[in-house]
């Protein structure tokens, strides 16, 4: 019964990241017979500015995005899993995002983030004078300045929770209501419930939510950082790891350095899922306590 799974996880996965390692000790440009080299690629990254920010932008959008993801994605299941009149249709708004091609969902915020007609500036400057936000602020230039660039694209992040909305409202409505009913004898308030019950039986899931959502997000901000901001404002202010591997193989066709990007990327992974994993335990062992 494993078997399809292996030879899957064999040929998508496996196979792919043996030879994505192999490329990344050569040369390969797609054009000339590859050459190999060593580990050069992997010391040129080291001296390499450009993928130094990459890296930095990456590690700082994974640390934010994901986390905040995951508690809109709580919050939401949390609010929407009681039936009343008007949650379906709520919940389908929280997965219609989620559903939309990731193209067009770039093009739409670059539409909503323009600094000079878009929506969100525009409510912003709601009961302002002359420009400004109601505190008498100019209100963020989305596109060309590199903290508000960053933010934006975290902003479009917490959009598409749908799948974690799901699985997050999947769990809660499974919960034991007798739980729940014997805290309500016991005078317990909403926030008792949820930290000493809620959050308890939910850790196995949020748990695997965080750690694939984390997987994600090194993917997640390749399509708005593309289309929406190109990788800027200078001096690469939205190039993320996923966009620096895009340029070099695709548009330098540098293949091999690319691979060794790669491989960086893939260590950063793990190294990151290694920690929240021992976090999470902590924290299932101090709930458990």
């Amino acid at each position: 019964m494993l078997a399809p799974f292996l030879v899957g996880l064999a040929s998508l996965v496996l196979v792919p990241a043996v030879l994505t390692l192999g490329l990344s000790l050569t040369d390969d440009d797609l054009i000339q017979p590859a050459q190999w080299v060593g580990l050069a690629n992997f010391r040129e990254l080291v001296d390499d500015d450009i993928f130094a920010i990459a890296l930095r932008n990456t590690v700082v959008f994974a640390l934010i995005a994901s986390p905040l993801r995951l508690l809109v994605a709580l919050g939401l299941a949390l609010l929407l899993h009681r039936r009343a009149r008007g949650v379906g249709l709520a919940r389908t708004t929280v997965m219609l995002p989620t559903a939309v091609p990731e193209i067009a969902y770039g093009l739409m915020w670059l539409w909503l983030f323009n600094p000079v007609y878009g929506p969100v500036n525009q409510l912003l400057t709601l009961g302002g004078t002359g420009g400004l936000t109601v505190l008498g602020r100019t209100p963020p230039a989305w596109l060309t300045d590199p903290n508000a660039a960053r933010a934006a694209i975290i902003v479009m992040s917490l959009f598409t929770v749908g799948e974690a909305f799901f699985v997050l409202l999947t769990a809660r409505l499974a919960l034991p209501q007798e739980v729940y009913q014997l805290a309500a004898v016991e005078d317990a308030t909403g926030w008792d419930e949820f930290r000493r019950i809620t959050i308890p039986l939910l850790a196995p899931v949020l748990l695997l939510l965080l750690l694939r959502d984390t997987i994600l997000s090194l993917q997640l901000n390749f399509v708005p950082a593309l289309v929406i901001t190109d990788g800027g404002p200078p001096p690469y202010a939205t190039t993320y790891l996923s966009l620096f591997v895009y340029r070099n193989g695709f548009e330098y066709l540098r293949y091999g350095y690319a691979a060794a990007a790669t491989v960086v990327m893939l260590a950063l992974t793990v190294l990151v899922v290694l920690v929240q994993w021992r976090l999470l335990r902590r924290m299932r062992r101090t709930y458990a306590l």
